[in-house]
């Protein structure tokens, strides 16, 4: 099943590329004859009026049907966006473009400020909980958000700077691919978790029923009483609220901290520079030793066995050279992906935490508070660039802070009482592939229309910006 999944998903990856080619073919009469013609265009669109093509479109803010629907599709989009740990971009972006009417750069970094409110909701929820399956772990696996959480803000940065320099069209091709790749592996991954789960209830069943019937009398009955009495006992530790100040791991947290205040602090001093200038590149080179020195400690620690990803059951078990290699490419990745498209480097993470065997509970919990410190940085990129007003930012920002505490309190009520930890897995691929839906339809609508009005449709000046 997996292999005809995999050369599905190969199919419509190839196709959808092909179409997109062939489409950018037929808008052009011939590209030798109009090449003249598409270098003067292109020049006369950096350049018009000294400034780049990119400008802004915020609508005013007042209540009607507008307000009323993106309210709602955005509190789904957050409360099912925190549920799965990839924070609900995907959603949020579509719904500012074509109901709101931002322009899709806009909506790019309004949605940011909504994955922000929604993720600093989440870890505020999940720092009073325990791990599902052993009482005495946070839910959040600080280990491996340290590994991860330093390249993904590198990442963050890049991926800002080529959401300047990027085509929407490129931008598209990219989502289009991604989403459905990683929503197909979730979505295995979902049915997996399923039937090991269904196992488990078989077989803790069984053993019920084998110890009620054992013996006569009441000690079977004492054994079978004893068993679900204890089973239950432990999945009450397990989601126990404990105290905030008991549940966090200071040293790592303080790690994650630094690493967020001299990035920011880099953004905050290179915005104050000449874009390209001699001082700018410096300060945006300065992130990579910060990024890369934390995460290098990290690795360094786990390839020695001196700590552990304590999520995986694993014990101090010394982690191999190239696994951690490809961790921490996948950090960036996640970042340049997140800062790109607007979009919660969960997207990226969430379905990887989970190829790792991390529990779905943990896997969601993790991902979203690296996020936090991801998305944040985001915001005040955005900010500085000004990118969104003010206003729509804090009004959906506490839109998506409501709907993330709601879906975070109705899903663990719902896992309780189903014993069913793979809806989280489930809502995760769900939510990744209604994204690829509507982004992909978005951009390339837009990338039709762009076309029917022979618009320059190449990279954009950052220099210019």
């Amino acid at each position: 099943m997996y292999n005809l999944m995999a050369a599905v998903t190969l199919v419509v990856v190839v196709s959808v590329i092909l179409l997109v080619s062939l489409a950018l073919a037929a808008g052009d009469r011939s590209l030798q004859e109009d090449f003249t013609e598409y270098k003067a265009r292109a020049i006369h669109f950096v350049r018009r009026d000294g400034h780049v093509g990119y400008r802004h479109h915020w609508p005013g803010m007042k209540f009607g049907w507008r307000i009323v629907v993106g309210t709602v599709i955005g509190f789904l989009g957050a409360a099912f966006g925190s549920v799965g740990g990839v924070g609900g971009g995907g959603i949020f972006v579509p719904m500012l473009t074509l109901i709101i009417g931002f322009d899709p750069k806009s909506s790019t970094a309004m949605s940011k400020c909504m994955i922000t409110g929604a993720a600093a909701t989440t870890v505020y929820y999940n720092l009073r909980l325990r791990h599902p399956n052993t009482a005495d772990q946070p839910i959040i696996d600080y280990e491996l958000a340290l590994l991860f959480q330093p390249m993904l803000m590198l990442g963050i940065s890049v991926g800002v700077a080529f959401n300047v320099i990027f085509a929407n069209w490129m931008v598209t091709i990219l989502l289009i691919v991604l989403f459905i790749v990683t929503s197909s592996k979730a979505f295995l991954r979902g049915i997996e978790t399923w039937k090991k789960e269904t196992i488990v209830k078989r077989e803790a069943a069984a053993r019920l029923a084998s110890n009620g019937g054992d013996g006569g009398g009441g000690g079977g009955g004492g054994g079978g009483q004893q068993l679900e009495g204890q089973a239950e006992s432990n999945e009450s530790k397990a989601s126990e609220e404990v105290s905030i100040m008991e549940n966090i791991q200071w040293k790592q947290l303080a790690i994650l901290i630094a690493v967020w205040a001299s990035i920011l602090a880099l953004q905050i001093l290179k915005n104050k520079t000449t874009t390209c200038s001699a001082a700018y590149w410096a300060l945006n080179s300065l992130q990579i030793p910060i990024a890369v020195g934390a995460s290098a400690y990290q690795a360094v620690r786990l390839y020695k066995g001196r700590s552990e990803i304590s999520s995986k059951g694993e014990g101090r078990k010394a982690m191999r050279v190239h696994r951690l290699l490809l961790y921490c490419f996948c950090g960036i990745l996640a970042g340049v992906v997140g800062g790109l498209l607007g979009l919660g480097g969960g997207f990226i993470m969430a379905p990887l935490f989970l190829e790792l065997g991390i529990h779905p509970q943990v896997s969601s919990a993790t991902a979203t508070f690296i996020m936090m410190f991801s998305s944040s940085m985001s915001v005040v990129e955005y900010y500085l660039l000004k990118r969104f007003p003010i206003p729509y930012a804090l009004y959906f920002g506490g839109v998506a802070m409501v709907a993330a505490f709601s879906g975070q309190h109705v899903v663990t009520r719902a896992i309780a009482i189903l014993g069913r930890a793979s809806l989280i897995i489930f809502i995760l691929a769900i939510t990744i592939f209604i994204s690829a839906i509507l982004l992909g339809g978005v951009g390339i609508s837009n990338m039709v229309k762009r076309m029917e009005r022979k618009e320059y449709m190449g990279f954009d000046d950052i220099c210019s910006y």
